[in-house]
């Protein structure tokens, strides 16, 4: 939304649009070519997981965490993470909005990696989760002593995700462009 308005020039590029949320007044401003997203950030506490968690995803073993929304599992392995193939039989069991599994990057220049799967609420996998790295940047600041950070989303489209955990705030910084032009005709 952001983009649309700067890109159609209904708010001036050093304009901070303002939107009044569920989550309350979320901010967006242009930073280094960057779109800069002001988010509640969602800690997630260490949990027993629920039945079936750790199975969807063949992570026996693999701690689980709750947020305010989500499940998350961590991996060590980013090649796993690659090659995740969830049982979404297993996953369609769980009573959550979704579920975040990450690990550690081996990428230059990446800090973690990450992918979203939200079966229940009709999203196989999500190419890019804002809402994720709300609790993605606390767990990785913490573990890396980092408050500047770098993730990448690893499905079919993925994206880069810059974070800046910044206490009870998120900083996310992504990328937009315009795909599709139309006219909505009422």
């Amino acid at each position: 939304s952001a983009h649309f308005l700067w890109a159609k020039r209904i708010a001036t590029a050093t304009t901070t649009i303002r939107f009044h949320s569920k989550s309350g007044v979320l901010t967006a401003v242009r930073r280094d070519g960057w779109i800069v997203l002001d988010f509640p950030a969602t800690p997630p506490e260490r949990c027993d997981p629920p039945p079936y968690l750790l199975d969807a995803f063949k992570a026996q073993g693999a701690p689980a965490f709750r947020t305010a929304f989500d499940y998350m599992v961590v991996i060590e392995h980013p090649a796993e993470l690659r090659t995740l193939k969830p049982d979404s039989r297993l996953l369609n069991a769980i009573e959550t909005r979704g579920i975040i599994v990450t690990s550690p990057s081996d990428e230059p220049g990446v800090d973690f990696m990450s992918r979203f799967f939200a079966p229940t609420i009709g999203v196989d996998e999500d190419p890019v989760t804002g809402s994720a790295h709300c609790a993605l940047a606390p767990y990785w600041a913490a573990r890396l002593g980092k408050m500047l950070m770098v993730g990448k989303q690893l499905s079919a489209r993925g994206g880069i995700v810059r974070v800046e955990y910044a206490g009870d705030r998120v900083l996310l910084g992504g990328k937009a462009v315009t795909v599709v032009k139309g006219t909505l005709e009422a």
